[in-house]
């Protein structure tokens, strides 16, 4: 082997090897964060399946309620016209990582919470509806729910945290600036969750 040959296989060594480690590292690092956005996507759907549950529970909820209660159509309308906004606002997983989407899409479905609750509390002037089997049902549904609404976002957070921790952890942030990888928005506690509520029997 002639001593130029040599030379130029070296110097190629030198730079094919930093470009295969640097290569291999950065799909490593992209893998994973793609991995950790999935993840993020799933969780975020788990969320979604809990919060079309309950939407699919209000419309017996309220037939129950307004065969007891007939005249408190203002509550009916305020449950529907909240039910019909918060089934407006479609999340995909490219608005997902809007913060200010995320944002409307939370506020709507806690528009619905809301109007759900007034309507529970409409329910305790009515005797008849603690007594009526469909509606106790529904009620024991609709609690189940809001437990597995709670569950799934907790859930989607912890996904969330793992994702943004991994991409503002240097090296990782290089590859996700360079791949467009942004941090995802948590679900915020409501204003004046950290009040507990009168209870008045």
């Amino acid at each position: 082997m002639s001593r130029t040959l040599v030379v130029i296989l070296i110097i190629l060594a030198i730079i094919i090897v930093p470009v295969v480690l640097i290569g291999s590292w950065f799909a490593r690092n992209y893998n994973q964060l793609v991995q950790l956005d999935e993840q993020v996507n799933g969780a975020w759907s788990q969320v979604e399946n809990n919060y079309q549950r309950r939407s699919d529970l209000i419309p017996n909820l309220v037939e129950t309620v307004k065969g007891a209660a007939a005249f408190e159509q203002e509550t009916f309308t305020q449950v529907a016209e909240a039910r019909a906004r918060a089934g407006a606002i479609q999340m995909t997983p490219e608005t997902l990582k809007d913060p200010a989407a995320f944002a409307k899409w939370d506020a709507a479905q806690g528009e619905l919470s809301s109007a759900l609750s007034r309507l529970l509390v409409t329910v305790e002037r009515y005797p008849e509806l603690k007594a009526n089997q469909n509606f106790l049902d529904l009620q024991a549904q609709l609690e189940g729910t809001e437990n597995r609404i709670a569950v799934s976002r907790q859930r989607f957070n912890e996904t969330v945290q793992a994702f943004n921790a991994r991409i503002r952890t240097f090296p990782t942030s290089i590859v996700a600036s360079f791949t467009g990888f942004a941090q995802r928005p948590y679900f915020q506690s409501k204003p004046g969750a950290d009040t507990a509520p009168a209870v008045k029997f």
